[in-house]
């Protein structure tokens, strides 16, 4: 477990949170230190530090509690829980497969019912953008960020602005009918010759080979309007959508950048889930728990009794012991708050 306080100059800077979400404070020395915001930063420093002799690839996992300082009326709470994995030392489209894979296979087994996992890839519009705009760096940022805030209508409107041809401005606009199935890679090979956009999307397209071979590749869509944060992700990224909850439920995607800053230059991949809102998302969808069961015994049973919730407990089973005074205490009352009534005398 990393801890909760990190140096604001090492870890807090090297977070994919915007500064203005940070928890600071100051030490005795007047130095300035954060709340944990999420859990990768933290990670990469273990990684580039204490376990910096161990061999690569590394697979991490955690749950921890984080901390982002947001607006009041936006009704979200300022601690909530991640739990995630990174895999570090691996930059094949493999790794990133086997952790997209594995997010699925989290949200199955937290009980979400119905999902899609939109996969995406920060180099394609990179490169398209440098095809297509070249000396225009600040309009290339104009229009990563509307993507990025999903201002669609501001995009189209951006690019009718632009002293551009019409068959660039219609490439740029082509970006937004990228989103679909593996069809999607023939259709953003025809879209843009750079090299680096090239580059990308065959990357992505591997990945989604061996999602198919992992078989979970109909839990997922390439969509590559969806870049993430692009100062802190290098390559594949990926958010998974809830049909019954409405919101983002996990993200992740490759970020080759970040342990360079801890001085270990090496790749990594990871998610993390949004635990705390797939938790309350679900809520509805559990069953009724099962009733413990009820061990009743009296002086004389009580070696039996104990033995038999033994073996209830090693069968999973919730067991609640009793010692009796009479036989027939609290039977009937009893019998509405266990599943399971067993008596020894």
């Amino acid at each position: 477990m990393t801890p909760t306080m990190e140096f604001y100059d090492t870890v807090g800077v090297a977070s994919s949170t915007s500064d203005q979400k940070l928890f600071k404070l100051l030490n005795h020395r007047g130095t300035t230190l954060v709340l944990r915001s999420d859990m990768t930063s933290p990670i990469a420093r273990v990684v580039s530090s204490l376990l910096k002799e161990e061999p690569l690839p590394i697979r991490l996992s955690y749950h921890a509690n984080v901390f982002r300082a947001f607006e009041e009326e936006a009704g979200r709470e300022a601690e909530f829980f991640q739990t995630g994995v990174e895999l570090v030392g691996d930059d094949s489209p493999d790794a990133d497969a086997e952790v997209v894979a594995l997010a699925i296979e989290s949200l199955k087994a937290a009980g979400v019912a119905t999902f899609k996992i939109a996969m995406g890839h920060v180099g394609f519009l990179n490169g398209l953008l440098e095809e297509v705009l070249s000396s225009h760096d600040h309009e290339q940022q104009v229009l990563k960020k509307q993507l990025l805030d999903r201002d669609y209508v501001g995009f189209r409107k951006a690019i009718q602005d632009l002293d551009i041809s019409d068959s660039q401005r219609m490439k740029l606009e082509g970006v937004l009918r990228l989103r679909g199935g593996k069809e999607i890679c023939d259709q953003a090979i025809e879209l843009s010759g750079h090299n680096l956009a090239r580059n990308s999307i065959n990357h992505l397209c591997k990945v989604w080979e061996v999602l198919e071979a992992y078989g979970v590749s109909e839990h997922v869509l390439i969509d590559l309007t969806m870049i993430g944060d692009f100062s802190y992700y290098t390559g594949m990224t990926f958010e998974g959508y809830a049909a019954e909850l409405g919101f983002p439920v996990c993200s992740g995607g490759r970020y080759d950048n970040l342990l360079r800053q801890f001085g270990r230059d090496v790749p990594a991949t990871g998610f993390a889930l949004k635990t705390n809102r797939i938790l309350d998302g679900v809520k509805g969808n559990v069953g009724e728990a099962e009733l413990p069961v009820l061990i009743r015994y009296n002086p004389a049973g009580r070696k039996k009794g104990l033995a038999r919730a033994g073996v209830l407990r090693k069968e999973g089973k919730s067991v609640v012991t009793r010692l009796l005074q009479d036989e027939s205490e609290g039977l009937m009352a009893d019998s509405e708050l266990y599943g399971q009534i067993e008596t020894f005398i």
